[in-house]
Formats: C-alpha cells, sequence, structure tokens
C-alpha cells in the first residue's frame, strides 16, 4: 500500500437498523485528495442479502438515524456555508431536505419516540463574535475575558464565547420545500432583512447560560430530552458529569444524575421501557482519576447508578462506543487485546460475546433477532456485517480496492520482558528475505492500543522496504486495568522497557529484520515515549517525534487537557514532572530527530514541538522541523488528505536519508 492508497481507506460509520429489520442505513467515509477532504455518503441495504445502494450524493453525508416507524433519515450534511446542520430524507430515497440552520452548526441530534421532533445540540455564539456580525473579521473581535480553568478545545478552539445548547424543532416532512437565500434588496428603515424561508417551524431553544451540553437522548414517553452538562470550573478540575432531563415543552429542567455519583460519563441510551443505561467509570474521592478508567455499563436505578460490567477485565472505553438496547439487554463494545468486540450485557450482568475474533466493531444498531455491525478488519478499513442466529456475514465489499493495492499481513507476537512481563504486539514484513531495516513504532495514548485493523502507516513503511515492529506496552489499553495503571506517574519505566524489549524480540524471532539498522518513531504519547527512548538508548539510526507531549510543566498552562493530564500521569512536584520529562533529558540525544506538528494543536500544544526542537539544535543535535498549517491533533487520522500525504512524503524522506532500503 502506497501513500496515495489513502483514498481507498474507505471507513463505515454507525448503523440505523429498521424497526423491522427489513433494511439498514450507514454512512461511509474516505480521503479524496481532490476535494482534499473526506467524502462520503449514506448507503441503503437490504436485509438479508441485498446490496448495498447510495441513498444519498452529498460530499459528506454522515450520522444517518433512522426515525421510529423507518420511513425518514436524519444525517447530517453540510450547508451552503459549510456548516453542518441536520437533512431529512425518506428512507426509500429522494431529495434531502435541510430541517435546521444553526450559525455555527449542528453537534449531534436525536428522534424524539413518535417521530414528530428532532432534538439537536448546537453552539450559540457570543454578539460580535465567529461571523454573528457580518463583515467583522475575526482579528477585530473584543478581547476574550477568561475566568474559568478551561478555555480552548482541540479542534474547536475557544470555549467560553460559544456554548453548546440544547434545542428542538418540528421534523420536516421529506416533501417540504427548500430553504431559500434571500435576494438582496434595499431594506425600509426600521424593518429587518428577511431571513431564510423555512417551511418547517422555527427550532426552540430549551437551554442557555455559559453551560455546554452533549449526548441527547429522549426519554421514553418523548416528553424531556437527556443530556450531559458540561461547565467550565473556576478553580480546579472536576471530571464529574452531571446528567439532566429537559421539558421538551420548555417547562423546566431536573437533574438526573448529579456531581455526587462520582461518575464521567462517555454515553448514554434509552430503553424502549424507559430504563436508562450509561456508558461510565469513577473518577475517584478528587475528580480528575482518569488512567485505565475502566468505562463501563451502568443501569440508573431509583438508588443510583448500578455497574453492570467488570472494570478490571471489560473496557468499553474506546472511542466512539455506544449502547444500543436490545431487548431487555444491551449492546456495547469492548476493545481487548487489539480487538474491539461486540457484546450483550444483561441488566443482571451476564455477557455473552456477540461478534469477535480478528475485528474492530465501531458501530452497532438492532431490530428484534437482527443485529447490524460495523467493523475495521485487518483486510480492510471498513464494512457493514449481519449477525443473525450467531452467524456474521459481510454486506459490504469496501475493502477490496486496499486489498488490491497490496497489504502485508502482521504477524502478531508475544515477548517476554526482561522482569518476565508478557509484551503483546506485531511484526509487518515486506515480501522476500531480506534483511531489512526496522522501525519501531510506538501509539498514542498512552491509554489506548495498536489494532488488527488495517493501518496505513504501517503498510506505507512496509511498502518501502521496512520492517515495522509495534506493540501494545504497558499503560496501553485492552489488557485489563493493572496493566493501563501501571505507569501511572512512572512514564518512560515499564513502558519504555517494554519497547524496547518487545523490538529486540521481535529481531529475534525473525532474522530477516536488520537490528543493526533500526529507527524509532510515534506521535502524542508515541511522541513522548520516542523522545525518552532516543535520550535513554542511542542505537537508531533516526527518530521522528509527531504532536509530542513533551514538556510536563509548559503542558500545563497551554493544552485543552493540561488542567489534570499531567498531574494524573506524572504528577505535580517539581521533582516528579522532571523525572519523567523528555525536556528533562533532552542533552542526552544524539540521534538524528524530525520534529512533526500541527499548527493548531491544542492537545500537544505546537510550544511542545518547538522548544523540543530548539533544544535539540542547541545541544547539536542533527534535527529538523515540519509544521503542518490549519491542522490540530488529528492530522493523522483525519487531517487534510494533501497534508496526510504531504506528510508521508516527509517520513519516508527522512527514513530514506537517516535509514535507507538497502
Amino acid at each position: 500500500m502506497r501513500a496515495l492508497d489513502i483514498e481507498k481507506l474507505i471507513s463505515v460509520g454507525r448503523p440505523a437498523i429498521a424497526p423491522d429489520g427489513s433494511f439498514a442505513v450507514f454512512a461511509s467515509s474516505r480521503p479524496d485528495l481532490v476535494a482534499n477532504r473526506a467524502v462520503g455518503q449514506l448507503w441503503r441495504v437490504e436485509l438479508p442479502d441485498g446490496t448495498p445502494r447510495r441513498l444519498t450524493r452529498g460530499t459528506a453525508d454522515s450520522g444517518p438515524r433512522l426515525s421510529p416507524d423507518g420511513t425518514v433519515v436524519a444525517f447530517v450534511r453540510a450547508d451552503g456555508k459549510g456548516k453542518a446542520q441536520v437533512w431529512v430524507v425518506a428512507a426509500a430515497g429522494g431529495e434531502p431536505v435541510q430541517a435546521t440552520d444553526s450559525a455555527l452548526g449542528v453537534d449531534g441530534f436525536a428522534w424524539s419516540p413518535d417521530g414528530r421532533t428532532l432534538a439537536f445540540v448546537a453552539r450559540v455564539p457570543e454578539k460580535g463574535r465567529y461571523g454573528s456580525v457580518e463583515g467583522l473579521d475575526a482579528s477585530a473581535e473584543a478581547p476574550r475575558r477568561i475566568t474559568g480553568i478551561r478555555w480552548h478545545a482541540n479542534g474547536l478552539g475557544y470555549l467560553a464565547d460559544r456554548p453548546a445548547h440544547v434545542f428542538v424543532i418540528a421534523a420536516p416532512s421529506t416533501e417540504s420545500e427548500p430553504f431559500y437565500e434571500p435576494a438582496a434588496a434595499v431594506q425600509p428603515e426600521g424593518e429587518t432583512p428577511p431571513k431564510k424561508r423555512v417551511v418547517a417551524a422555527e427550532a426552540r431553544q430549551l437551554t442557555e447560560g455559559a453551560a455546554s451540553h452533549a449526548g441527547l437522548v429522549f426519554t421514553a414517553d418523548g416528553a424531556e430530552v437527556l443530556t450531559t452538562v458540561d461547565e467550565i470550573e473556576g478553580e480546579r478540575r472536576d471530571l464529574r458529569t452531571r446528567v439532566v432531563a429537559i421539558a421538551v415543552d420548555g417547562s423546566g429542567i431536573r437533574e438526573v444524575i448529579g456531581v455526587d455519583a462520582g461518575l464521567s460519563l462517555y454515553g448514554l441510551d434509552v430503553a424502549p421501557d424507559g430504563a436508562i443505561a450509561l456508558l461510565a467509570h469513577e473518577v475517584g474521592d478528587q475528580g480528575v482519576d482518569f488512567i485505565a478508567p475502566g468505562v463501563g455499563l451502568w443501569l440508573l436505578e431509583a438508588e443510583g447508578p448500578r455497574r453492570l460490567t467488570d472494570a478490571e477485565t471489560i473496557d468499553l472505553g474506546e472511542v466512539g462506543s455506544h449502547i444500543t438496547p436490545v431487548g431487555g439487554d444491551f449492546l456495547v463494545q469492548d476493545r481487548t487485546r487489539g480487538r474491539v468486540r461486540l457484546l450483550r450485557v444483561t441488566r443482571g450482568g451476564d455477557v455473552t460475546e456477540v461478534l469477535g475474533g480478528d475485528v474492530e466493531v465501531t458501530g452497532h444498531d438492532a431490530a428484534g433477532d437482527r443485529i447490524v455491525a460495523a467493523i475495521a478488519r485487518p483486510d480492510s478499513y471498513g464494512e457493514l456485517v449481519l449477525i443473525e442466529e450467531g452467524d456474521a456475514r459481510t454486506l459490504t465489499a469496501f475493502g477490496v480496492g486496499a486489498a488490491a493495492s497490496g497489504i502485508a499481513a502482521p504477524r502478531e507476537l508475544t515477548v517476554d520482558g526482561r522482569d518476565g512481563y508478557p509484551v503483546h504486539g506485531w511484526v509487518a514484513t515486506p515480501e522476500g528475505e531480506g534483511p531489512f531495516p526496522v522501525i519501531l513504532q510506538i501509539h498514542g495514548g498512552p491509554y489506548a492500543s495498536y489494532g488488527v485493523h488495517l493501518f496505513d502507516e504501517t503498510q506505507v513503511l512496509v511498502d518501502a522496504g521496512y520492517a515495522v515492529v509495534y506493540s501494545n506496552p504497558r499503560g496501553s489499553a485492552g489488557y485489563g486495568r493493572a496493566h493501563g495503571r501501571s505507569i501511572r506517574q512512572q512514564m518512560g519505566t515499564l513502558d519504555f522497557a517494554d519497547v524496547i524489549d518487545f523490538l529486540e524480540g521481535a529481531v529475534a524471532s525473525d532474522p530477516r529484520l536488520d537490528g543493526d539498522r533500526v529507527g524509532v518513531m510515534g506521535g502524542s504519547y508515541g511522541g513522548y515515549l520516542t523522545a525518552w527512548v532516543i535520550a535513554h538508548d542511542h542505537r537508531f539510526a533516526g527518530a521522528i517525534v509527531e504532536r509530542g507531549f513533551l514538556d510536563p510543566t509548559s503542558f500545563q498552562g497551554t493544552s485543552d487537557i493540561g488542567t489534570f493530564f499531567g498531574d494524573e500521569y506524572v504528577g505535580v512536584s517539581a521533582d516528579d514532572i522532571a523525572r519523567q520529562s523528555p525536556m528533562a533529558v533532552v542533552d542526552q540525544v544524539t540521534t538524528p530527530t524530525l520534529v512533526m506538528h500541527s499548527e493548531l494543536d491544542f492537545r500537544c500544544p505546537l510550544e511542545q514541538a518547538t522548544r523540543y526542537y530548539a533544544a535539540l539544535k542547541r545541544h547539536g543535535v542533527d534535527a529538523e522541523m515540519l509544521v503542518f498549517p490549519g491542522e490540530n491533533h488529528e492530522l493523522t487520522r483525519s487531517g487534510q488528505p494533501r497534508h496526510r500525504l504531504e506528510r508521508f512524503d516527509a517520513v519516508l524522506d527522512w527514513w530514506a536519508r537517516r535509514l535507507p532500503v538497502r
């Protein structure tokens, strides 16, 4: 697989299944180099054995949810100004109708149980900001007064001057007349210019104030909308989540779950009988314990939330995880050893595997005895499967294009580390007898993991002639809480030993791997550990430190997670921070290093890279820096396709100069 082949990486979003199980709808997405963005449409497939067909033909349609009677699909599409809005289209097909017209776009939505109403979340700009005054450039806006301990978020920017509020709107008919832009006209004095013509009722705002809201779901009777509340703290970070129920008629708001429950929520849903299920974890007495949190399924009862899954062995915290009520039970996604399996959990806490094996489940829905799931596999970035009577059948063939470009099948490997601890990972090698130069890849997180899905960053290196070694060292997700929590305030110890031990074990297991010619690279926490490795091990011909967490001290005041991440992972004392800081040992680095970062990265801010790069240069290290304009922390996953391609070009150029394939 070559860098240009990222266009063949087609992902499948969370599906929706008709109430009678007769068909499913889903969205696909892929990078497009010509459009220089992700593109995708909605699809419909008849069950059990139909051929998928496109339902819409927008540029980037996503997030389909079926109305309760299955006749209408609501989804997200950009309007003429590029803002994400809710649209509706007949489930049988037809011309979509725009439902919302929010100035800054819509963040999420939900159907009411009777299908007559759509609730949605949209950010409301402070007057005079974000284009709310025509012709007022952002550089001319008034200064921002910040009094809380959080003020920005990666991929978004400033928070307090555009809180996310809850709205409801009558669901428009799919036969409704479209929106029209008003023509230019001179308005009589005292009259306001006409707005867009909207046949459907105007949206009605249900919340106000400085707090933001997310995670919408209606109660079973449709009288209220459940949502989480995010209030910017004034003194110290608190990860505990409140859930409120908002009356749709505007009559009031009541608290459903308070901070006294001690939970941080990842998601919630409501069963047909009204039971409220939660994805959540405890955050400890101080309200900030998030390391290897043991996200589980909880059921809200009169006495409070009750945990249904085991915190030590089941992890439902994968990005994109959600709950599907099915019968009296719930479907959830559990990440384990590089896989994400689909589980069915009863209200009594009994757990059954619905779909396992070499897959990563990314979304699911159910109707009756039929379950549809979006998955990724070693040979495909995304497919839709139907699960019925215990059997799983693939309904799509999106992976054909990527497979045709050539995919190296990674070999799974477990190595016993120096202290006897098993380190699990993979080795991907080119075809042939070698010897191949070796690149050690290190994932971000640290509480994340490499998995079995088709991974472009590994495949492109293999195509260029490199053997790639990658593992899930201690600190990673998917191996139990103890594994994940083992590096808490001990970063650069067990994790460092594990990646080096896995590298040496992989080289020893295959004579084609040239252990004398090795490089190392990683992003985010992987950038941290790469910087730590090259300060303590000088065998590497080169290194790439990407979007790294490199100086815990400055991270506290610059990162969008700086109010708690470093405190929990490295501690708060100067001695603890210094003992785990790559900046504190940068003078020990001799390895040629490429530092890569994105200009708008608010997770690991650009200053982390620039200060590290400057320190390397000051100490005489052969170093270069590459900065991507307009990108944030998600460059390698969802950045502009041309930037992703240019990143690959830079990576391959660096390795060609520092670790050439012979």
